[in-house]
């Protein structure tokens, strides 16, 4: 199949009558990863041509489908959502790219005996801050990785400027950066009167509470080591959500608590390691 260009791909997508959700989601997926995460695991000697991707937390798959575009083998997407994942596998049968969408949940479902040690390279994209615990998921995802597997990790820190998703809210506290740093009762009656779910989810991630330097700690005790780490004060997807070019934080600038406070995303590129323990 001749590979389409990114403006014949977003024109066929406007033109499959999908919800206005689940397009606009799978737009800016599919960009960001045609733009800037396949580059840059490129530019980290990442092949993509002929090797075995899971994304974890998928939604619609359209950063899945990007890859799936550079030729990637095998393409997993994974997440709870069973109407995003429908919504996923009908552009995938659109375009006739063989990805399989399952419902799957990292922390409470086991790892299927065909999924094991399959996978060259893992995608956890804005999922991990969601997860009660970070540490079990990092465990479950090395069982889905061979011996040279990678995962590709972000998140926007807790204590950023909006690193406590208030954006979900729906209601005046979404716009309010830092609000989240609230008193947990006085922050609880300021999102009170946002969407009942989000508000609910809002309320869960305070509890988890993932900063960089949590993050850090996690991975210390697992299987992986961190390959590559970067900051950004203006992240990579807000070109797709606001038209802002991203910024990242230079790598000079090495004030942790800096980071934590400023950087709307931090990303990392995790290795397994061969032998856990040596």
């Amino acid at each position: 199949m001749e590979k389409l260009k990114k403006e014949e791909v977003l024109k066929k997508i406007d033109e499959m009558g999908l919800s206005w959700y689940n397009s606009y989601f799978w737009k800016y997926q599919y960009q960001l990863a045609l733009d800037y995460i396949i580059p840059y695991l490129k530019s980290l000697g990442i092949r993509i041509a002929g090797k075995a991707i899971c994304e974890i937390g998928s939604a619609e798959g359209g950063v899945l489908f990007a890859f799936a575009q550079e030729s990637a083998e095998v393409c997993l997407a994974t997440d709870i959502a069973e109407s995003r994942l429908q919504a996923g596998k009908r552009i995938a049968d659109e375009f006739a790219f063989n990805i399989d969408f399952q419902r799957h949940d990292i922390l409470n479902d086991p790892i299927p005996p065909n999924w094991q040690g399959k996978f060259d390279l893992v995608l956890l994209r804005d999922v991990i801050e969601h997860l009660d615990n970070p540490s079990l998921a990092l465990r479950r995802i090395s069982e889905l990785l061979n011996d040279d597997g990678y995962l590709y990790v972000t998140f926007p820190p807790y204590y950023s400027p909006f690193g406590g998703h208030q954006h979900q809210l729906g209601n005046f506290a979404s716009k309010i950066p830092y609000i989240h740093w609230m008193p947990r009762k006085l922050f609880h009656l300021v999102i009170k009167n946002g969407r009942p779910a989000d508000a609910e989810e809002v309320r869960r991630l305070k509890s988890i509470n993932l900063t960089i330097k949590k993050f850090m700690d996690i991975v210390s005790t697992t299987a992986f080591e961190i390959v590559d780490e970067r900051y950004f004060l203006i992240r990579p997807v807000y070109k797709y959500k606001f038209g802002l070019n991203s910024v990242e934080i230079p790598r000079f600038i090495n004030f942790n608590l800096a980071k934590e406070i400023f950087a709307s995303e931090a990303s990392y590129l995790l290795k397994k390691k061969r032998k856990y323990g040596n």
